[in-house]
């Protein structure tokens, strides 16, 4: 079981994660003279594909090309293992040779109970709360078979930097800027699977376990940002996570 009261975040040098108020965290996440963050969750991190409204209506025809020959019919997702883990303010390196690497805004469910087959009017109280993430990629056109090779690099799923109590957040808002300048902006309640309905369609074929961290999906329009930026991403609510990207040394 993971419960989450209030916000749930581990600054480096603190032995262990702290459930304290969400504006505590924010405050100190945003102190320019403050620390890094570890990742507020070691569980599985498993992606959506295709659950933004956008993101299915910008393929166009495509979703109906061989061989699926129509739009997705049932959850379309991938992980991200272990390796791909960052916190808040740690580095990510940009493979040598990528000029650019795409930025995934995504919304983060972090499951506080073990759920199997559980209905949508139930699925909420198994979340114990949520989480901004960043689904980096190198970009490549493959939509519903991602490469591992591409989206699971070291670093590559940046988190945090709290998870906050589910009962604290509401359909938020998302904004991505790169540098500061704001480059892309997404709304949760444009998703086709809300996050109950995503849940119990999930769990009719897989056991979620507390800790685990569903993404809901990112929306079209990505943006891109290369080795030496910084990616900021909010959600209203939710919290500022930043990511600068730097270049691979050998």
């Amino acid at each position: 079981m993971l419960t989450v009261y209030e916000a749930l975040a581990q600054p480096h040098g603190s032995p262990v994660a702290v459930d304290a108020p969400a504006a505590f965290w924010a405050a100190l996440a945003a102190d320019r003279a403050g620390p890094s963050f570890l990742p507020p969750t070691r569980g599985t991190v498993y992606g959506t594909l295709l659950n933004h409204a956008e993101s299915l209506a910008a393929l166009g025809d495509q979703v109906n090309a061989a061989p699926y020959k129509a739009p997705p019919r049932a959850p379309v997702l991938y992980i991200k293992p272990r390796n791909t883990l960052a916190g808040h303010r740690e580095p990510v390196v940009v493979p040598d040779g990528v000029a650019e690497v795409e930025i995934g805004a995504t919304l983060g469910v972090v499951i506080g109970a073990t759920a199997c087959r559980v209905t949508e009017a139930e699925a909420l109280s198994y979340v114990a709360g949520y989480t901004v993430v960043n689904d980096i990629s190198i970009p490549h056109p493959s939509y519903y078979r991602p490469s591992l090779r591409f989206k699971c690099r070291d670093g590559f799923c940046p988190i945090g930097p709290a998870i906050v109590a589910r009962k604290m957040v509401s359909d938020p808002n998302l904004s991505v800027a790169v540098d500061g300048k704001t480059v892309h902006r997404s709304r949760t309640d444009r998703l086709v699977r809300p996050v109950a309905r995503l849940l119990a369609d999930v769990t009719e074929f897989m056991t979620l376990r507390p800790g685990d961290v569903l993404m809901v999906g990112v929306a079209a329009g990505a943006p891109r940002a290369r080795a030496g930026q910084r990616v900021t991403i909010t959600i209203d609510g939710v919290g500022v996570l930043e990511t600068p990207l730097v270049a691979e040394t050998r």
